[in-house]
């Protein structure tokens, strides 16, 4: 994993041409304005993480009202927040997302729009469940997507 400290990533997104850049926390996780289309800002920040890093990197993009969305949309809220995360994907999630899950012992699982939403009861340290469809999304708990969500709506992106 390349590690990039998140000043250099603020700065990598003001390159990029985005403005109003905050990061929240060392989790790459950016809160930014831009009037560009998500296609358009997703392809200027992996072009410009790819020539940081020297190689692909993949980014996920989300409106703060999708962030919004997606927190109002947690389909487990009787659960700790810290033990419920939001994989984000850059589609819907297939029909058959929850039939491929191996592993499954405890966990609750559900599709989004976009995301897969998986409760771990015991923490996700000692899971065995494998999702093939998360393979490539990128998994944030309720409670990062909360402040991210929270952090859009101030910006107001």
């Amino acid at each position: 994993a390349t590690m990039l400290p998140m000043a250099d990533l603020r700065a990598l997104c003001a390159r990029a041409g985005l403005a109003g850049v905050r990061t929240y926390v060392a989790s790459g996780n950016v809160v930014f304005l831009s009037g560009g289309s998500e296609q358009d800002v997703r392809a200027a920040l992996e072009a410009a993480l790819a020539a940081h890093a020297g190689r692909p990197i993949g980014v996920l993009v989300r409106t703060a009202d999708e962030m919004a969305a997606v927190l109002a949309g947690n389909p487990f809220p009787h659960a700790a927040p810290s033990r419920t995360v939001a994989i984000f994907l850059d589609g819907p999630p297939p029909s058959d997302a929850l039939a491929a899950a191996t592993g499954r012992a405890d966990e609750e699982i559900a599709l989004g729009r976009r995301e897969i939403f998986v409760h771990y009861p015991y923490g996700i340290g000692t899971s065995k469940l494998k999702i093939p469809a998360a393979r490539t999304g990128t998994a944030r708990n309720l409670n990062t997507v909360a402040r991210l969500a929270a952090m859009a709506a101030e910006a107001g992106a």
